[in-house]
């Protein structure tokens, strides 16, 4: 029988990657993104909740998200769930579920200042699929541009 246990999620980094090297030398990478949700309830007022995911990341993988990830950044995740249980020090069971990340893409630029966000973009025309406007930079006002050096682009 097939199954498939499959996470992605984008959302905003909680806090800066912590990375740890295990006794067998193999190193673990663990951080937290939250994703949020809006909609309108029945009387028409604008609700919203955030969910916190715990991400751990294995390896090579997780000593680049190290070096490529920090608080608040934007980030695109995509790997499985796994659950841990354990009896914490007061006897009670205790259990967390988390993503063990496959696959990231720091959708954040390096600079910081993105030319649009695409959840304000959403969330700004009411979720209507309307292209979203472009907000323009300094350099595109006075008709400088620089060109995109594809070697920058992270992924």
């Amino acid at each position: 029988m097939f199954s498939l246990n499959r996470a992605q999620i984008i959302g905003n980094m909680t806090r800066d990657p912590e990375v740890r090297s295990l006794p067998s030398g193999q190193s673990v990478t663990s951080f937290a993104v939250a994703t949020n949700r809006r909609w309108k309830d029945k009387d028409g007022n604008y609700k919203e909740d955030t969910q916190y995911h715990e991400v751990t990341v294995w390896g090579k993988l997780g000593e680049l998200a190290s070096t490529m990830l920090t608080k608040g950044k934007k980030v695109y995740i995509e790997g499985r769930l796994q659950t841990n249980s354990w009896e914490g020090t007061d006897g009670a069971k205790r259990s967390r579920t988390e993503i063990v990340a496959e696959n990231f893409i720091p959708l954040s630029p390096k600079g910081g200042d993105a030319s649009f966000d695409i959840a304000e973009a959403i969330n700004s025309d009411g979720g209507s699929g309307a292209a979203p406007k472009k907000k323009t930079d300094k350099k595109e006002e006075s008709g400088t541009t620089d060109e995109i050096n594809l070697d920058d682009i992270p992924f």
